[in-house]
C-alpha cells in the first residue's frame, strides 16, 4: 500500500479581500509568515508514512504560481489541472481515479492547500491512524475539537468516544447560538480532510454521483500534458456537476467515519484568524509589508508592495492595502468581507476614466512602451528556440503551449508596428525573429503555412487555414516596407498568395479549412493583409483588396440589414439555423474600419456609407458600461453578453476612422479596464456579464488588435494636435 498525499488548491478565499483575488487566492499568499498556505501544506504531507510524492488538484490558471512556488522548496508533484472549476466533489474523483489507475491499492489523504496547521507531526499521527481505517474501506474525515464557538466553521456529529468512529451527521454553518449549542453537545470542526482509498472513493461516487464520476473518469482519459508535466484534465470535466464531497457522497454513504483530533487547527478563512495564527508583537498585533503602528493593539496590518500604511491609536482592525484596495474592518466582523468584496463583483472592475483624448493616447503610449513591449519581447518570445509563446499570466509568467501560425504573424505586425510608433527596443531584431521563426517552423513546401506546431518545432498540424495564410501575409507586408530582413518577402508573399489561389471556394473567394468553410472573417483578414501591401507601394495587390471588399458589400453586408454576417452555406447565403443568425459587434467595428481605409483609397462613397452603417450595427452591442459584447441575434437582441477583449479594440478603431470623439473616449476607457493588470504590459481577455475578468493567461494574439487601436489614436491625436 501507498499513501498519495492529494493537495486541493480550490480555494477562493474570498474574505480575505483584497489579498486573496481569483487571480492569486489565499492559498498562494504568505499570509502569517514567509511562505504560502501552500507550501507549508506541501511540506506538512511529505513527512506522511508510506507517502509517495503529492498529487496537487488545481486550476489550470494557477499552473505557473504551483510551479513556481514548488520550485522554491524543492519539492516534486504531479499536478492534475481542472480546465474549470467544479466543486470538490469532482476534483477529488479526479484524484481517485488517477491513484485507482495506477495503484489500485493507493489511499488518498486529501487535504486542503490553504489550512494552517502549526504541529505537523500530530497531524501526521492522526493521519497514519486514519490511514490504517481507510485500508479497511472507511473514509475518514478529521473533526477539530473546538477551542470555542465559531460560526465560521461547518460542525460534525460523532457517535462519541476516543478513535475513528462514526459519523452522525454534517451541520453547515451555525449563527452563534447554535455554535454554542454544537460545542456543548461534543460536535467537532469539520476541517474538510479526508483520507479514504481510492478504489473506495470510486466505489462510492458510483453508486451516490455517477455523473460526478463519469465527468472526471472522461477528463482524466482525455487529459493533455502541459509544458511544465502537469496533467490537464479533458474537456468533458466540464460537465460534471458542480456539489461538494460532503452532498455527493459523505451525507450519503454508510462508510462515513470521523477521527476527533484535538492540535491546533485554522482554515485562514478571514482576518481574524490570519491574526490569531500569525506571530504578534507585545501588543497584540501582526503585520506584513511597509507598516508603522504608534499606540495600536490586537490589529492585524498588511501593506502590498509599493504601500505604506500607518495604523495610529486602533484596536481589533484588520487594515490591508493591496494595490488600488484598501480594507478596513473591525475583527469582529471579518466573515462580512466577502459581502464587500462580492459587491464590489458586482460593480464591476474599479474604473478610472480619462477625461480626454489627449489623456487617452498619453496613458496608451506609456503603457505600450514602458511595459508591454519590453515585456512581450524579453518575456514574450522564446530566446532559445525562437519565435513568441502563446501566452503570459496575468501575473507576467510566460504560458508556453503548442503554438499557432496566426501568432507569429501578428507578432511581428506588432514589433514592426512599435519601429513606426518610435520604441526605442530592438523591434527590428524582434520581427524578423518572429518571422524567422514562421518560415521555418510553419512554411510548408508549397508556400502556404501550416497551422499548429509544437514548441519544439514538431508538426502538429499540418493544415493551412487561409486565416493564417492573411497574418502570415500581413507580416511581411510590414517588414517589407521597412526594408533590411535579408530574404525577398514580396516574392515570398507572392508565393503564398498563389498556394493561396488553390483554396478558392467555386462560387466566391475564399473556403475556410474550419467546421465553417463560407465565411467573412477570414476574408477580412485577407483584405487587410493586401491593403498592407498596397500601402507598401505593391500596386499589383489592390486586385484582390478590391475583390474582397466588393464581396463585403454584395455579400456578407446584409442587403436589407446593413449589418455585417458571419457564417454563410456553399451559395453565399445566410446559413441555415443560429450561425445564420450570428452578428458580431466586433466585427461590424473592424469591417468598418477596413471599409473606411478602402472607400477612401478607392473613393467609393457607398463603402464609406457601408462603414458608417455597420459601426451603427456595432454600437447596438455596447452595453452600458460601454463595453462591447461578443454576439447579437440578427434582431440584435442579446446572444452572448460575455466580453472579449478584441471588440473593444475594434470600437476604438471604427470609432477614430469615422471622428467620432465620444465613442473613442468611450472605448478607450472601456478597453482600459482589460489592461488593468497584476503585472503592467498584459492583459485579461474575457469579462463576464457580472463584472469580473476570467482568470486565465493573457493571449500573445491579442497584442495585435491592442497595437492597432494604439496606433490608430496616436495618428488621430497626431492629426488634431
Amino acid at each position: 500500500m501507498s499513501v498519495y498525499p492529494v493537495i486541493m488548491c480550490g480555494g477562493s478565499g474570498t474574505r480575505l479581500w483584497p489579498a486573496s483575488r481569483p487571480t492569486r487566492p489565499k492559498q498562494f499568499v504568505p499570509l502569517t509568515g514567509d511562505r504560502s498556505s501552500f507550501q507549508e501544506t506541501v511540506l506538512r504531507v511529505l513527512g506522511l508514512a508510506d507517502a509517495v510524492r503529492p498529487l496537487i488538484v488545481a486550476g489550470a490558471a494557477h499552473e505557473a504560481a504551483i510551479v513556481s512556488q514548488l520550485a522554491e522548496i524543492g519539492v516534486a508533484a504531479d499536478l492534475l489541472l481542472e480546465p474549470e472549476p467544479r466543486d470538490s466533489a469532482a476534483a477529488m474523483a479526479a484524484a481517485a481515479t488517477w491513484i485507482a489507475e495506477r495503484d489500485p491499492a493507493g489511499v488518498a489523504v486529501v487535504v486542503s492547500a490553504d489550512h494552517d496547521v502549526p504541529d505537523a507531526q500530530a497531524f501526521r499521527v492522526a493521519m497514519d491512524t486514519a490511514t490504517k481505517a481507510a485500508q479497511g474501506g472507511r473514509i475518514v474525515t478529521l473533526g477539530v475539537r473546538p477551542t470555542a464557538p465559531s460560526a465560521a466553521y461547518g460542525y460534525l456529529q460523532p457517535e462519541g468516544g476516543e478513535g475513528v468512529q462514526a459519523l452522525l451527521a454534517f451541520v453547515e454553518k451555525p449563527d452563534a447560538t447554535k455554535a454554542a449549542a454544537y460545542v456543548e453537545a461534543g460536535y467537532l470542526w469539520n476541517s474538510g480532510n479526508f483520507v479514504v482509498s481510492a478504489q473506495t472513493l470510486v466505489d462510492e461516487l458510483s453508486v451516490h454521483a455517477p455523473d460526478v464520476l463519469a465527468a472526471a473518469q472522461g477528463g482524466v482519459t482525455g487529459s493533455t500534458r502541459t509544458a511544465s508535466g502537469a496533467q490537464l484534465l479533458g474537456p468533458i470535466f466540464r460537465t460534471a456537476p458542480k456539489i461538494s464531497i460532503d452532498y455527493a457522497v459523505m451525507e450519503k454513504t454508510r462508510r462515513a467515519s470521523v477521527l476527533p483530533v484535538a492540535f491546533a487547527w485554522s482554515d485562514v478563512g478571514a482576518w481574524d484568524a490570519v491574526l490569531g495564527a500569525s506571530p504578534r508583537d507585545a501588543a497584540g498585533n501582526a503585520s506584513s509589508g511597509d507598516v508603522m503602528l504608534f499606540d495600536a493593539k490586537d490589529s492585524y496590518v498588511r501593506a502590498s508592495a509599493g504601500r505604506r500604511v500607518a495604523a495610529i491609536g486602533v484596536s481589533n482592525v484588520a487594515i490591508i492595502a493591496d494595490g488600488d484596495d484598501v480594507l478596513v474592518c473591525d475583527l469582529d466582523h471579518a466573515q462580512t468581507v466577502k459581502a464587500a468584496a462580492d459587491g464590489f463583483k458586482r460593480k464591476g472592475p474599479a474604473r478610472s476614466d480619462f477625461a480626454s483624448l489627449g489623456e487617452a493616447a498619453s496613458w496608451y503610449r506609456r503603457w505600450l512602451m514602458t511595459n508591454a513591449l519590453p515585456l512581450w519581447w524579453s518575456l514574450g518570445a522564446d530566446h532559445d528556440l525562437g519565435g513568441f509563446i502563446e501566452a503570459l499570466s496575468v501575473d507576467g509568467d510566460p504560458r508556453p503551449a503548442a503554438r499557432r501560425g496566426r501568432v507569429q504573424g501578428r507578432q511581428v505586425y506588432v514589433f514592426t508596428t512599435a519601429g513606426e510608433l518610435g520604441w526605442a527596443g530592438p523591434w527590428k531584431q524582434a520581427a524578423a525573429h518572429g518571422l524567422d521563426y514562421a518560415f521555418k517552423n510553419f512554411q510548408r513546401p508549397d508556400g502556404l503555412f501550416r497551422k499548429l506546431v509544437a514548441v519544439d518545432g514538431k508538426v502538429l498540424d499540418d493544415g493551412a487555414a487561409v486565416y493564417d495564410q492573411a497574418f502570415a501575409l500581413l507580416g511581411m507586408a510590414m517588414l517589407h516596407q521597412v526594408g533590411g530582413y535579408g530574404r525577398d518577402l514580396r516574392a515570398e508573399a507572392l508565393r503564398t498568395r498563389a498556394a493561396l489561389e488553390t483554396m478558392r471556394d467555386p462560387k466566391a473567394g475564399f473556403r475556410e479549412t474550419d467546421d465553417h468553410p463560407n465565411q467573412s472573417n477570414c476574408h477580412m483578414h485577407i483584405l487587410e493583409a493586401s491593403l498592407a501591401w498596397v500601402e507598401a507601394g505593391e500596386s499589383d495587390w489592390g486586385g484582390l483588396a478590391d475583390e474582397i471588399a466588393e464581396m463585403a458589400l454584395s455579400t456578407f453586408i446584409d442587403a436589407e440589414g446593413g449589418f455585417l454576417r458571419e457564417f454563410f452555406d456553399k451559395d453565399w447565403k445566410p446559413a441555415a439555423g443560429d450561425d445564420g443568425r450570428r452578428v458580431e459587434p466586433g466585427h461590424q467595428f473592424e469591417w468598418s474600419w477596413l471599409m473606411s481605409r478602402w472607400g477612401r483609397l478607392r473613393g467609393r462613397q457607398d463603402a464609406l456609407d457601408a462603414a458608417r452603417r455597420l459601426f451603427e450595427y456595432g454600437k447596438q452591442g455596447v452595453d452600458d458600461r460601454g463595453i462591447a459584447i461578443n454576439a447579437l441575434w440578427d434582431d440584435l437582441t442579446v446572444w452572448e453578453p460575455e466580453a472579449r477583449l478584441w471588440p473593444q479594440t475594434e470600437y476604438m478603431k471604427a470609432a477614430l476612422a469615422l471622428g467620432e470623439d465620444v465613442d473613442v473616449l468611450a472605448a478607450a476607457n472601456g478597453l482600459k479596464l482589460y489592461l488593468e493588470t497584476p503585472a503592467a504590459g498584459v492583459w485579461y481577455d474575457k469579462l463576464r456579464p457580472d463584472g469580473t475578468f476570467l482568470d486565465e493567461p493573457a493571449p500573445a494574439s491579442s497584442f495585435y488588435h491592442i497595437i492597432c487601436a494604439i496606433t490608430e489614436l496616436s495618428r488621430f491625436q497626431a492629426a488634431r494636435s
